[in-house]
Order: C-alpha cells, then structure tokens, then sequence
C-alpha cells in the first residue's frame, strides 16, 4: 500500500573544522549537518540526516558567494524538497525521488542562479529527505534491515558481505607532511588518498601536485601494506575535475612515473571538469567517476568513455540514486567503491553498508571505504556519540579496516536506529 507524506520539516547545525579542508582549489571551514524529519499519514514519522558540501558539489556556487550563503541556498532546497514530498504518495522513496527531483532541481538553478547547476549540488540537499523517506519506509513495512530496504531489482548489486572494509583516509593539500606519515606509519592505514588540484591557474596546479606526489612518495611509498596483490601502498589520487586537458595530467602521471610512484597508483578519480568527454581509457590507470557522475544515466555514460569504476556515495547523492548507479555499473561489470563527503559518523554508516555488499575493486581483497570525518571535524568525538550505537567495536577502523562482524549485519550499523541529539535539534520526542 503506498506512503503519504502529511507532515515535514528540517533544521541543521554547524560543525566546525580543525583547520580548513582544501578541494577543488578552494578552502572550507565549518560543514552544515541537517536534520529532516517526516510523517506520513498514518503517523509513522522518520528522520533522516545530511551533511553539506557546496565547494564539492557545485564550485560555481561556492566560489561566487560567502561559505554561508552557499550552506543557506543548499539548505533551502532541503526544505523545498521536503515541501514538494509533502502530500506526495510512493511506493518505495525511489519513487518519491523521482516524482519530486525535477521541480526540486529547476527550484535550485532559481536561487543559486546557475542554469547549468550540477545535479550533484541538489542530491546533496536531498540526502536528509530521502534518508527520512527509508526511515518512514522501512516502518510502515516492519523492515529492520539494510538488506530488507533494498527492492528487488537492484538486489544483484548488493549481494556481497564483507567482513572487512578498509577505510581510507585522505591527505588533502593542506596537511602537514608528517601527519601524511601518521597515517601510515602510525595509524596503519592501506590505502592513501591525496587531494590534488591545488589552487592556482593550471600550471601552477601541476607543478604543485608534482611536488606533493614526490613529496608524500619518498615519505610513505616504501611502507608495505596487507590487502593488496604486491603488497605496496596503494595511492588514489583525486584531482577533483581540475585538470582541463588529458595533456596535463599526462605530464602529470609522466612525473609519476619518473619518481617510481606510478605503479602505485590503484585509482584515479574525476581527473577532468564533467564537460570533458574525451575517452580516458588510455591513460593506463583506473579511472573512476564522481560528482560526475550524477545519475545513472551518467554512469552509463562514463562507462562508454572509458571510466572503469564508479565512487558512490549514498551520503552525498542519496540512498535512492545510488541503488539505481550501482545497477547500471553492474549491469556493465565495473567495480564500485564508496567514497565520502566528510560526513558525520552515523552517515559514515550509510556509506559502510552500501560498501559491505559491492563487489571488490582489481587490486584489493577487501571492501573500500572513504571516510575522512576523524581528521577533519573538531568534536568528531562529540559527533560519535550521537551514534545510535556508539561505542561499538565497527565504528571505528582498526588499522586502517572497519572489521565488521555479525552484530554490524545484525543491527545495519544502527542506520535504521535514530540518534537522540539529532532528534532533539528537531523538537521531536525521544522514541520509546
């Protein structure tokens, strides 16, 4: 029987940084986490959160506006979105999805100004409300688990169960060189990804990140790590659609090799603007898309010029979208990764539970996850305790792998549970 929507609203809070977070050639200090709930109309209520990314998502709007007025117009179509689900009847929040996004999208080219907003900027918004509309779902059907969420169809992308999940931090431009080592040596990760698409017209990028490669490879590159086929420290270099030709970045990769880190680059993420359609298939690494691709249908696209893998992210385009790009990039047999948007640890969560059931990528014998919260937040131990389940053994990655045992599976990562601050930040009552 479907769900009606007869009740929404949101409201959301600042989280600041340890110092600010550089992508895309810009600087972030402080992430927006929103809290949405709604209430269907047979009284089921479900809250469902987000985290905020302007720069990420659309740079055009975060570079031609204050830091907060991008978070105000993001959230703005937060709370049109959940204002058009309002009345609305579905059969499973996909629905919803697309019955709203058109006329949620043409509200966001409105008041950022920007005809050609990336879609990705408005799934970003959306991501509270559709995680609201699973949370609603999945009680008005008596679901209480991840698995039971996910419709049939998309199921076969879905079907794996990894007990371990490495989690994958980044060194972002702006970190010192010996917290790069930390994370290494110290905290044991095995898998390193870097920021690159340092600010600064393009030669000055490429001569920047060449420094940094050269820089963090003599640093770290000699580290031998578990989970990988040759056992060497995997890099995932992620430019952020900075480089604006295959030239420069071949320059690039040409200096990777010359320094000898060119073998250990296992990924290669959104190296060009999304405009950029030429075939990347030649450039002897793995390529994968992101804020490219938007929607499935970019996904297929992608594939067709030659990207080998996709970065998903459940907390950043929506649970519902992401269902629908896994299944065109399994219908091709390309692998699938999650990657992250800084968000809070409960949305950490949704992320680990899409990534516990992909496929594995060439190269590694474990489930990849991007998380990179810890190191960026300034009260991320603050954060963690508004998990539903917190203090549990598979929060936190044990070097460098998220060990997920039968409890994780048995509850979904507290995912389908609600955190009592965020429920708070909304006025509603504590759930008996």
């Amino acid at each position: 029987m479907p769900i009606q929507i007869s009740d929404t609203e949101c409201q959301f809070e600042r989280e600041p940084l340890i110092r600010p977070f550089g992508l895309k050639g810009g600087y972030m200090n402080s992430i927006w986490q929103v809290a949405a709930r709604m209430e269907s109309s047979g009284g089921v209520q479900g809250m469902g959160l987000g985290t905020q990314n302007v720069l990420w998502s659309d740079r055009r709007v975060f570079t031609s506006t204050a830091e907060a007025e991008g978070n105000c117009l993001m959230f703005a179509i937060t709370a049109f979105a959940l204002r058009q689900a309002r009345g609305r009847s579905f059969d499973t929040p996909i629905d919803l999805q697309e019955q709203i996004f058109d006329e949620v999208y043409a509200y966001g080219q409105k008041i950022t100004g920007q005809p050609g907003l990336n879609k990705t900027f408005v799934l970003n918004a959306m991501v509270a409300v559709d995680n609201a509309a699973w949370m609603v779902y999945a009680r008005e059907n008596g679901l209480s688990g991840f698995d039971d969420l996910i419709p049939a169809v998309y199921r076969p992308a879905f079907t794996h169960r990894h007990d371990k999940v490495a989690s994958i931090p980044i060194a972002s431009y702006g970190m010192p060189l010996d917290e790069v080592q930390k994370l290494v040596e110290v905290d044991g990760y095995i898998i390193l990804k870097f920021k690159l698409g340092s600010p600064g017209s393009q030669q000055e990028m490429l001569e920047q990140d060449k420094a940094r490669i050269e820089q963090v490879h003599k640093a770290v590159g000699h580290i031998r790590v578990s989970h990988t086929k040759d056992g060497k420290l995997p890099y995932y270099f992620d430019p952020n659609g900075r480089y604006e030709s295959k030239d420069t970045l071949s320059r690039l990769l040409d200096h990777a090799k010359k320094i000898g880190a060119f073998d250990q680059v296992y990924i290669l993420e959104e190296p060009f603007p999304e405009e950029y359609t030429m075939d990347v298939g030649d450039l002897g690494v793995l390529v994968a898309a992101d804020e490219s691709a938007h929607t499935a249908e970019n996904v297929g696209e992608r594939i067709q010029m030659g990207y080998g893998a996709i970065a998903l992210k459940a907390a950043a385009k929506t649970l519902s979208m992401t269902m629908k790009m896994a299944l065109t990039a399994h219908r091709h047999d390309i692998p699938c990764f999650c990657a992250d948007l800084t968000v809070n640890p409960v949305l950490v969560d949704w992320n680990k539970n899409v990534a516990a059931r992909l496929g594995p990528v060439p190269g590694f014998d474990v489930g990849l996850l991007e998380t990179n919260g810890h190191q960026n937040y300034k009260r991320w131990e603050t954060m963690k305790s508004y998990h539903p389940r917190a203090g549990s053994p598979w929060i936190d990655s044990q070097e460098g792998v998220f060990h997920l045992d039968d409890d994780f599976y048995d509850c979904s990562g507290g995912i389908l549970e609600e955190s009592p601050h965020y429920r708070s930040i909304l006025n509603m009552e504590p759930t008996s």
